[in-house]
């Protein structure tokens, strides 16, 4: 582990010199690809010089501790410091895991409405409030890709990108089931009801990660139906990508412009078409995402949001928050940040 530390040493300082160089942003794309490794590494390698200065004491109180007249203040010091030795080891073995590689990635979430009808529907849409207000207390950025809308004002099935540092690696244990107990607005008898939702978050593709030929996609025109105005309904903005060896089929009709619903339709097809590829390539894994979002079963579920007690429950690890309001309100963290200790932990043991 010690090697393999000081070569990641080595590499954190030799991209300090290469961030400091005067010409770094003549390449914007380079620049930043530097800065996000740099940020990767700044956790490891301050542990890892923390280690070996705890290491040093722990090493000269040990000598001292021979010394009849240093004894006592020795012995604290080096208690003091093979404790600090023992947590920064730990620490360092947590952060030596081997990182996901896409956990620096935007992300593409789509969300369904399952069991429950109008009333899942409505709850998709407030999940849809609730991520793109995380994202805004990230300091990230969200933009729907495409939408479908209920009368009452709910989501049947809502797609849209967020864009941030290390976005993917905050947002995808929200893959799965997710279900709501409430009163609906629509319920006149004043009963709880339980509907479902279900949450898939996936890496967005870039186009150096899955190149489409051409000759693979059928693009069609129509005209958009909805709310928009005159414009929007009268010319053929809308777009229809299918991809012919697969069948997968994107529409979006969010944009008046014709060149920006193409936009984001190629997008969503990238990022599906290259989740079905990394899918292939690890079917483990894969399996075990589908498996977490299941068939949108009530019982099926990784998170019940309990309106009547303001309760947000993870049944994954079994965490319970009495705070829904300023859940919903994007204040996830306690619960993001849990869910990647307890993934850590499950892969340090495993």
């Amino acid at each position: 582990m010690l090697d393999k530390l000081q070569t990641l040493a080595t590499r954190f300082d030799e991209l300090e010199a290469r961030l400091a160089a005067p010409d770094l942003y003549d390449d914007p794309k380079q620049a930043a690809g530097l800065l996000r490794e740099r940020n990767r590494l700044e956790p490891i390698v301050t542990a890892y010089r923390a280690l070996e200065a705890a290491q040093a004491t722990q090493q000269e109180a040990q000598e001292m501790l021979s010394d009849p007249d240093l004894r006592e203040l020795a012995q604290e010091e080096f208690t003091a410091a093979r404790a600090e030795t023992e947590r920064l080891t730990a620490e360092l073995k947590a952060l030596l895991i081997p990182r996901d590689p896409n956990d620096d990635k935007d992300v593409i979430v789509e969300i369904r409405c399952c069991a429950g009808g109008e009333e899942s529907a409505l709850f998709a849409h407030s999940l849809w409030r609730m991520y793109t207000m995380y994202a805004e207390k990230c300091g990230w950025t969200s933009e729907v890709l495409s939408q479908n809308m209920t009368e009452l004002g709910g989501c049947k099935e809502i797609v849209f990108q967020i864009s941030g540092d290390g976005a993917y690696s905050r947002l995808k244990f929200e893959s799965g089931v997710h279900r709501v107990q409430r009163v609906p607005e629509t319920e006149s008898q004043g009963r709880v009801h339980t509907s479902t939702v279900t949450v898939a978050v996936l890496p967005e593709a870039e186009e150096v990660d899955f190149e489409i030929s051409p000759a693979d996609f059928k693009i069609d025109t129509f005209r958009s139906s909805g709310a928009g105005g005159q414009h929007i309904n009268k010319t053929e903005s809308a777009i229809r990508i299918t991809h012919l060896p697969t069948g997968v089929v994107v529409e979006c009709q969010d944009e008046r412009s014709q060149h920006k619903n193409r936009d984001k339709a190629m997008r969503v097809l990238r990022t599906r078409l290259f989740e079905a590829e990394q899918a292939k390539q690890n079917a483990a894994i894969a399996a075990e995402r589908r498996s977490q979002v299941g068939t949108g079963d009530r019982s099926e579920r990784i998170r019940t949001y309990n309106f009547p007690e303001n309760r947000v429950s993870d049944h994954r690890i079994k965490l319970t928050l009495y705070k829904l309001a300023d859940f919903m309100d994007g204040a996830m963290d306690e619960v993001i940040d849990a869910l990647i200790t307890a993934d850590r932990v499950r892969q340090m043991e495993g």
